[in-house]
């Protein structure tokens, strides 16, 4: 005899809708709508109700001629308020009002669809509790890496797994432009006029090559990774202005290329307590979050995404070694991004359930930059006289610091020092290039970067 099936709690059936309001309709919310309505009789296939568009909020209604004069408003506020909205679909950006529009619509029972990674790094904490307090959904597949299916398989497929690492290729506009420099032997500042002439880049490329988008994707990659609240200040971040055509030519030297990486690890920790030992019980463990240019070697998965390409590399207990790929900006790639998380929401509400919820249960603290252990390449313009390489060892023996390989370029007035270290705490690195700096018989540090993997 078959056991009766368990109910379901649902006010819809397939002859109803789940009804969607949109805020924007730029580069990602105009594709968001065109596919929604391309594909409607599919999409509702899928989700087992037609996903009904009652409304998109807009700035100039005028300049949106292909969308339906009756869906555009220019009151967002009152289309997230609207109670026969289920779900918010989020493509604005910025973090006021967009951050009281979506409280508002959790705070409602309204499921939200974001793709606003500078706000759920800065204010995540916050829509996350409207969500649960309301038992509403709130998914961001697209706020990191666009197309690349990432945060879901982080959230949900690796639930069971114990991951140690996330370090990836997270903004297309800074890889697009050391790309270019490494292939075409530009400098920084041609490749960034390439990439603005090409749409890589903005107008105003700062939030790209200061690093502070790829830090804010850092920052939810980090949370979700490794069950811990990150904000975008937690993390330590450095941009690609000060990478040069040198840079490139020392990095192939040995058998590296340059990447501006988002690096997310579960480290462990354990001292005395004193500042800057890793302060914590010994066995204890921290997470280590931080964005910044490496020398990666060319062996490297990550090495070789070339272009405006994202690519994501996940190290897992169980699961190994696993790399996600694909175009990480776009209207259409980031819209797929969107649509998936679209349907997914609209499929809990019909079943009557929600999707996973935050889990911040295992609250490690952030590992301070300092503390990191780091490798770096290190260029000095120096006399080219006895003594000078004692001086530069004796600078690095006295931090603490091991060298792993030096070498002389030119000679006379050209004379150049290149030392690649081992690993050191961060801070003790940097204050050894500060000390090179003020010897006598060297005239200048030329480069700094950090250096991951072993090289040849």
């Amino acid at each position: 005899m078959s056991n009766p099936p368990l109910p379901v709690t649902s006010r819809y059936s397939p002859t109803t809708a789940v009804r969607v309001g949109v805020l924007g309709a730029g580069v990602v919310g105009s594709q968001v709508i065109r596919l929604m309505t391309e594909h409607a009789d599919e999409l509702a296939a899928r989700v087992g109700a037609k996903l009904e568009l009652v409304g998109v909020a807009v700035r100039r209604p005028a300049r949106h001629p292909e969308i339906p004069a009756d869906l555009l408003t220019t009151d967002a506020a009152g289309l997230v308020a609207r109670g026969d909205i289920d779900v918010v679909v989020e493509v604005i950006g910025g973090i006021e009002p967009t951050k009281e529009l979506l409280l508002t619509a959790l705070r409602r029972g309204a499921g939200v669809v974001t793709a606003n990674k500078a706000l759920l790094a800065e204010h995540g904490p916050e829509l996350y509790q409207a969500a649960d307090a309301a038992g509403a959904d709130l998914y961001f597949e697209a706020a990191v890496a666009g197309a690349i299916p990432l945060i879901r398989p982080l959230r949900e497929s690796l639930a069971g797994d114990r991951i140690s690492r996330i370090m990836g290729i997270v903004n297309g506009t800074t890889n697009y432009i050391l790309s270019a420099m490494s292939n075409s032997g530009l400098g920084y500042p041609e490749a960034l006029a390439e990439a603005t002439r090409l749409g890589y880049a903005e107008a105003d490329p700062s939030a790209d090559v200061d690093g502070f988008d790829a830090a804010a994707k850092a920052a939810i990659l980090a949370s979700i990774g490794f069950h811990t609240r990150v904000g975008a200040a937690c993390v330590h971040r450095e941009g690609i202005a000060d990478v040069s055509a040198a840079d490139i030519a020392a990095a192939r030297q040995i058998g590296c290329t340059v990447k501006l990486l988002a690096i997310c690890e579960r480290v462990a920790v354990g001292g005395t307590g004193s500042p800057g030992d890793g302060a914590g019980e010994p066995g204890s463990e921290a997470v280590s979050a931080r964005v910044h240019p490496v020398m990666i070697p060319q062996s490297h998965p990550l090495a070789v995404v070339d272009g405006a390409y994202n690519a994501v590399y996940v190290e897992a207990e169980a699961a190994g070694r696993l790399m996600f790929y694909g175009p990480g900006a776009g209207g259409a790639p980031t819209a797929s991004a969107v649509l998936g998380d679209l349907v997914a929401v609209a499929r809990n509400k019909i079943a009557g359930g929600r999707g996973p919820r935050e889990s911040a249960y295992a609250a490690l603290p952030v590992q301070p930059m300092g503390d990191v252990l780091s490798r770096y390449h290190i260029s000095l313009d120096v006399d080219d006289r006895a003594g000078v390489l004692a001086a530069v060892a004796t600078a690095f023996a006295d931090a603490g610091v091991s060298i792993s390989t030096v070498r002389q370029e030119g000679r006379g007035d050209d004379a150049t020092l290149v030392v690649v270290t081992h690993s050191a705490p961060d801070a003790a690195l940097a204050g050894t290039v500060a000390h090179l700096a003020e010897l006598d018989s060297v005239h200048r540090v030329t480069s700094v970067m950090r250096v991951m993997g072993e090289l040849r």
